[in-house]
């Protein structure tokens, strides 16, 4: 049996139904879906999904979770399942900042 991995990231134009693909191998299933920006109820529902009818057992999840939705999303898939984030360092989450200003996802500054 393959463990079963996830990763969600969040996009703008993200669309679950859409973005959405798998890597396998004999011993890893890796599934990566990009859900729309700062829509935790729909995270929710895909982790669920993800979880319920795929038999994913870790889900990582990227730096613009909240800690917030996070609990939302462990509360959603129970305990026989891992959540992780990803999180940056100082100067890391300055360099994204820089690039997804310039790509349009977040208001330039004053």
């Amino acid at each position: 049996m393959a463990f079963k991995a996830a990763s969600l990231i969040m996009a703008p134009d993200g669309d679950p139904t859409r973005h959405k693909a798998t890597i396998k191998t004999d011993k890893l299933e890796l599934t990566a879906v990009v859900v729309e920006l700062m829509n935790f109820d729909q995270a929710v529902d895909v982790c669920k999904d993800l979880v319920q009818n795929q038999g994913v057992q870790s889900l990582s999840l990227c730096p613009g979770f909240t800690h917030e939705a996070v609990a939302r999303i462990k509360n959603a898939v129970g305990e026989g399942v891992a959540v992780h984030v990803a999180r940056g360092d100082i100067p890391s989450n300055q360099v994204i900042g820089e690039i997804l200003t310039r790509e349009g996802w977040l208001p330039k500054g004053p």
